[in-house]
């Protein structure tokens, strides 16, 4: 394999305005951008890390330099899985490596991925947790979208005001919620006999990771997701019989190569597949779209919350995301 060298940049991606959660405020979002080069192309990766796992910009730029000898030495893709763990760091570095490729060969990632031509995809778009009156004027204010995802705090009383207010506002839309492990077993019979009665069709990780095992058996009408308890691939199985979906991001999981074969073994496994993606531009968006054509539901709404984005970027068209080749992943030239 060739030699690589390899820049690692920081960057802060600002909110247009704060973004709420179950115990979180968010104005910004950092990453970081990976480049590969290897004299004649180079391949880009954007990770903005997990969060609630400690994933941050340090831990991740911290990652990447213990391990540049090995990088810059020649890496594949294979050889990544085993040199990294999962989370956004080797995220950032699959990305890349995957737009190295593709620019070598002269294929389209997709492509090289055995997948078909892409297609826009509808994506669902998010209310971050505010008042019932402000989230029903920003349901309002998502006209052409298709697909609404609402997330909760855990207080019941308003959680469900959140979801009627947001229903009325958009009475025939796809709604989704996202309790981020803001419930316990004990209230989850309630939240999704309110769930039902507002028409809801996915609720995503409402227990909080660790707690798996009270779901087992549990029936619900509405879809439970994974999120915070579907980290990478050898939690898949762990999920079965008390989850009907997984929600494959690749800060997560480790970037593209992990997300692709969580999708197809979640399938064997009989668990329905989502895309979802822990904010950042579009050049973090691109490699989850290359997943979402293999998904049931995608949530690949991050750059809408950016004041300013990368050009060229993702296309939001009647409630659909479309990420062109020129993004992140098309065959181009060697430079000169």
């Amino acid at each position: 394999m060739p030699a690589l060298q390899l820049s690692v940049e920081l960057e802060r991606l600002p909110f247009s305005a704060p973004f709420r959660i179950a115990g979180f405020v968010f104005e910004h979002q950092d990453a970081v951008v990976v480049t590969l080069d290897d004299g004649r192309h180079r391949g880009r990766g954007e990770a903005c890390g997990v969060f609630f796992l400690g994933d941050d910009v340090a831990h991740m730029v911290a990652a990447l330099e213990g391990q540049r000898a090995a990088i810059e030495s020649g890496i594949d893709r294979a050889g990544l899985q085993q040199l990294m763990p999962p989370g956004g760091a080797r995220n950032a570095l699959d990305c890349a490596l995957w737009e190295l490729d593709a620019r070598r060969a002269a294929r389209p990632v997709w492509e090289l991925a055995g997948l078909d031509p892409p297609k826009p995809l509808v994506t669902t778009f998010t209310l971050g947790a505010d008042s019932p009156a402000a989230m029903a004027e920003g349901a309002r204010k998502y006209a052409q979208a298709q697909a609404l995802k609402v997330k909760l705090t855990g207080d019941p009383e308003l959680d469900n005001a959140r979801v009627e207010a947001v229903r009325a506002a958009r009475p025939g839309v796809w709604i989704g919620v996202d309790a981020n492990q803001g419930y316990t077993r004990a209230g989850l019979a309630p939240l999704i006999s309110a769930l039902r009665a507002a028409n809801v069709a996915l609720l995503e990780q409402p227990l909080a990771r660790g707690h798996e095992a009270e779901l087992e058996g549990f029936e619900s009408p509405i879809p439970i997701v994974a999120d915070e308890s579907a980290l990478s691939l050898t939690d898949l199985t762990g999920l079965v019989g008390r989850f009907n979906m997984v929600n494959i991001k690749l800060d997560k999981c480790g970037g593209l190569t992990e997300g692709l074969a969580m999708a197809r073994a979640a399938r064997r496994l009989g668990l329905g597949v989502m895309v979802g993606n822990m904010m950042g531009s579009s050049l973090a968006m691109a490699p989850s779209f290359v997943l979402g054509q293999l998904c049931d539901v995608v949530d690949l709404d991050g750059p809408t919350f950016l004041a300013r984005d990368r050009t060229p970027g993702v296309t939001y068209a009647e409630g659909t995301i479309w990420a062109d080749e020129a993004i992140w992943g098309g065959p181009s030239p060697a430079r000169s």
